[in-house]
């Protein structure tokens, strides 16, 4: 792979700027995983990318490949999870700095199926939550004032992903018949 002097983050991840992965890209020199889920691959990729969801990252055999692996995910959170994940087996991982946001900031080109593809993961979890909590105020205030328990459960998962980082209603969403490919 063309050596860059790159920044890297935490995890110490090298990461890649978009025009330096789009000139790789373009001279073959990568392996690019998408680490999103289906949904929002499927509505908007970088040509050329593979999917490997962080959900079933560990799963997943790695397609066989010399070249180099490059993460990318919407904002860089996701790719950093995966990279830690695929370095505890062993392997040397990069990352795009900033992700798809990113990419897409410098003009870059992506490739997908928008008109056909369910709305984000993220959106669903917040459609899901703000449905959850506004039922139970609801509930709570026609029926019986203890369903407000729901929307305190709600929040309290909201709480639990906000600190690990892991959002169980995202990881039972993408499991759903419609975000599968």
């Amino acid at each position: 792979m063309t050596s860059f002097s790159t920044p890297t983050n935490r995890q110490n991840t090298p990461l890649l700027s978009p025009n330096q992965l789009q000139f790789l890209i373009d001279r073959q020199e990568v392996l690019l995983l998408d680490v999103r889920e289906v949904a929002e691959y499927q509505a908007d990729h970088i040509a050329g990318s593979h999917l490997y969801p962080l959900s079933q990252i560990t799963q997943l055999p790695l397609p066989a490949s010399d070249r180099p692996i490059v993460l990318t995910c919407q904002s860089g959170m996701r790719s950093q999870k995966a990279a830690t994940q695929l370095q505890q087996r062993g392997l040397t991982i990069t990352e795009l700095q900033g992700g798809l946001n990113a990419w897409k900031q410098q003009g870059l080109p992506t490739i997908g199926q928008t008109a056909n593809a369910p709305i984000s993961l993220m959106r669903q979890v917040q459609l899901v939550t703000g449905s959850l909590v506004l039922i139970g105020i609801i509930l709570s205030l026609t029926l019986a004032p203890t369903w407000l328990g729901l929307s305190a459960f709600v929040g309290a998962g909201l709480v639990f992903a906000g600190l690990s980082g892991t959002c169980l209603l995202a990881n039972v969403l993408a499991a759903m018949p419609w975000n599968r490919g």
